[in-house]
């Protein structure tokens, strides 16, 4: 499998994530990778774009209680939001940010990536689109 992933995120997420604000990604689900070590940043609308990457320091999975006790004072979201998106869970994840690379350009999908639509959460990168990806920066 790849060794990186095109997470969706909304873009004032995704900003503040680049700009080390939030230091940990929420998640519901993670990937079943263990090698995954890089997340390309995918901005949902209304900017639909691809706007940076980070390292994956590690993957914190935990109850909720504890998990936002772990991440609180990284989350770059409040505990309310916290709640919701975990609402009916009883279990989650948090991506810890590594370091942060900020395209000059934000990348289309279609054209960079080869892909035509967003994935809802997370999906692999080929080989191929990334290095497509890479080289648009280039």
């Amino acid at each position: 499998m790849s060794t990186t992933v095109l997470l969706s995120v909304k873009p004032q997420f995704a900003e503040a994530i680049l700009v080390g604000a939030k230091k940990f990604e929420f998640r519901r689900a993670v990937f079943r990778d263990p090698d995954v070590q890089r997340v390309v940043l995918y901005a949902s609308s209304p900017v639909q774009r691809v706007v940076g990457e980070f390292t994956i320091q590690e993957i914190v999975h935990m109850d909720l209680k504890r998990l936002w006790e772990h991440t609180e004072s990284d989350a770059g979201i409040e505990k309310e939001y916290f709640d919701e998106y975990f609402a009916g869970r009883d279990l989650g994840y948090a991506v810890a940010v590594g370091e942060t690379r900020r395209y000059p350009e934000p990348l289309a999908l279609d054209r960079h990536f080869g892909i035509q639509h967003p994935p809802q959460s997370f999906r692999y990168l080929s080989d191929s689109a990334d290095e497509n990806g890479v080289t648009a920066l280039q």
